[in-house]
């Protein structure tokens, strides 16, 4: 294996029992050159069967020349989770990927090879929303992927990643909601890239868990702008034309208007849920 990885994959994972397999078989048939590349899995206060159906991959990715490092980390919290995967990953690149993604089989090389190079960059690739299994997630999906921010080049939702001279814009992970937005603002537009392939990130599923989701981007956005005041400046997004929206799909529109407003008139809860 190679003194330096080329790529370590960092999957921040807390109760995720019923996805971590899908998403790491996902790793497993990667395809390019990527040998002797980590996946660092943060066990982040588990107390299901998270690590205990990770464990039988270790053998599976020593085959194809990568290394499975698991890790538990005792202190709750996705932000702890990365602080500590910053001690521990030792990649040329780093990625950032939520144990409910699925990467397509190109996609880890492209992003490899997209951001090897000496200049900060910050890459993901084209976002796929899965196929909702409720009539109100498949309707709030459809125009919740045609807002400006959706149309935009390397979303970075559920996966992002970056070259070393990328994470040296910042210390360590600030504790915050949106810890994704944060990353990709520290990038210009024009030094992010989006990568051909593709991965899959599910919405969840039921009018209720979209509001509570929806209310925490909504709070993370927020505290983004409250604590780095210009930082959003650097989304470089288009306005929302609501009325093309509604003329594109009036029920998909309406649905997503209902969460919206249903996000305003409901207080805030003190606790996160994923909604699952």
């Amino acid at each position: 294996m190679p003194a330096t990885p080329p790529l370590s994959i960092i999957i921040p994972a807390h109760n995720e029992q019923d996805y971590i397999g899908p998403c790491l078989d996902a790793l497993l048939a990667q395809e390019g050159p990527l040998e002797g590349a980590e996946v660092l899995l943060m066990a982040n206060a588990c107390t299901d069967a998270t690590v205990a159906r990770a464990l039988p991959y270790k053998r599976r990715f020593a085959a194809m020349g990568w290394k499975l490092r698991i890790l538990r980390v005792v202190t709750p919290g996705k932000i702890h989770a990365l602080r500590c995967s910053d001690k521990a990953a030792s990649g040329r690149v780093l990625a950032y990927l939520d144990a409910d993604v699925i990467c397509t089989p190109p996609l880890l090389a492209q992003l490899a090879a997209a951001l090897d190079t000496d200049a900060p960059r910050y890459g993901s690739g084209r976002l796929q929303i899965a196929s909702a299994q409720t009539w109100i997630t498949r309707q709030y999906a459809a125009t919740w992927a045609a807002l400006p921010f959706m149309q935009s080049p390397a979303v970075g939702a559920g996966l992002f990643a970056m070259n070393r001279a990328g994470r040296a814009r910042w210390a360590e992970f600030p504790d915050i909601i949106s810890d994704d937005t944060f990353v990709r603002l520290q990038f210009s537009p024009e030094e992010r890239i989006e990568v051909n392939a593709a991965y899959i990130w599910p919405l969840v599923e039921g009018f209720g868990n979209l509001v509570r989701v929806r209310r925490r981007q909504d709070a993370g956005v927020e505290e983004i702008d409250r604590l780095y005041p210009g930082l959003l400046d650097r989304e470089a997004k288009a306005a929302i034309d609501y009325k093309a929206l509604f003329l594109r799909n009036p029920v998909s529109f309406i649905c997503y208007s209902a969460v919206k407003l249903a996000v305003k008139l409901r207080r805030q809860d003190s606790a996160w849920t994923r909604g699952r």
